[in-house]
């Protein structure tokens, strides 16, 4: 035979050094929940190994994320009070912005991302403000892109709508750039469906919907063409980084969204995700070092540049111990 191809898998060294999947812990992005209130730490039941921290205690995980090699957070905010319009959203005081300004203080070599969305500062629940049953979209237009100024003003590095709202990149765009922030990225939700997956989040975060639910923003999971149309939507409304979620029933839509734009995409391993593994793990049923590794592999190799996940200190380690990337 002519063509052999174990001859490339005969050692570890080998392997390594014609591996077409290659992985950086500066990749990684870790979801963070900050809460109102003073020295708590909260471990969320849906989410053994995860925690809410006030902001006087935020300072532990950002510490424990840098000695794994993480440098990059995304917040997302659980405010003491919550409206009809999710005032604290963009409240100078809000709780994302002064989780913020702490991060920034205290550990500058952090990337904070922000969140924006309405939906944990609604009491209702839903992403933006509602008419009769229905949420507005021009109208939360307003507050998002008033969301992601408080935001930038408050210090973050990058902002990131989830919302799914239709003209939503385009609509902080010119707000960021009317306010001075010109040069404060956006990363976009584009490709978000309507997911089971989301379940352990919406307990972490006090988010779930009061009522009805969220497909009439969220995509339709039967759908792959609106995704690459609404990622490319995105990106002509300037988003500098493309987003899918969930990600590891939708690696499909990361090669096709790949396929269609020129920024960096990201994918997000959701809260499902996360409690699946745990959960087996510990049952006994599976390894869950090597089912996290084989997972962020599948992401990266369907062409994902930047992954978010509740495994990221996890997974640093496995890269700097060569057992992963």
């Amino acid at each position: 035979m002519v063509k052999r191809p174990r001859r490339l898998r005969g050692s570890e060294n080998l392997r390594r050094m014609v591996r077409e999947t290659r992985m950086d812990p500066h990749s990684l992005i870790y979801p963070m929940f900050v809460m109102e209130g003073q020295d708590k730490k909260e471990e969320i039941p849906s989410m053994e190994g995860q925690y809410r921290y006030t902001v006087d205690r935020m300072g532990e995980c950002l510490q424990e994320l840098l000695d794994a090699g993480v440098t990059s957070v995304m917040l997302f905010g659980i405010p003491k009070v919550k409206d009809e319009v999710g005032s604290q959203a963009y409240a100078e005081d809000g709780i994302v912005q002064r989780a913020v300004r702490y991060a920034k203080e205290h550990f500058p070599q952090i990337y904070v991302i922000t969140d924006v969305c309405m939906c944990e500062y609604t009491s209702h629940g839903h992403c933006g403000v509602l008419c009769d049953h229905d949420v507005d979209n021009d109208e939360t237009l307003k507050l998002l892109a008033k969301t992601a100024v408080s935001h930038a003003q408050a210090g973050a590095d990058m902002v990131a709508p989830s919302d799914m709202m239709d003209g939503r990149v385009a609509a902080i765009r010119e707000a960021l750039d009317e306010a001075g922030f010109q040069k404060i990225p956006i990363m976009s939700y584009a490709v978000k469906y309507a997911s089971a997956f989301y379940g352990p989040f919406r307990d972490a975060a006090g988010s779930a919907p009061s009522f009805g639910d969220r497909k009439t923003y969220q995509m339709d999971y039967h759908n792959s063409r609106e995704g690459v149309k609404e990622a490319m939507l995105d990106e002509e409304e300037g988003a500098d980084i493309i987003m899918v979620k969930p990600a590891m029933s939708y690696l499909d839509m990361i090669v096709k969204v790949k396929e269609m734009v020129d920024t960096p995409i990201a994918a997000y391993s959701v809260s499902g995700e996360y409690a699946m593994v745990k959960a087996a793990a510990k049952m006994g049923w599976v390894d869950e070092e090597r089912i996290l590794g084989e997972m962020a592999v599948a992401v990266y190799r369907a062409g994902a540049d930047v992954y978010l996940t509740y495994y990221a200190k996890e997974l640093a380690r496995m890269m700097k111990e060569g057992k992963i990337g």
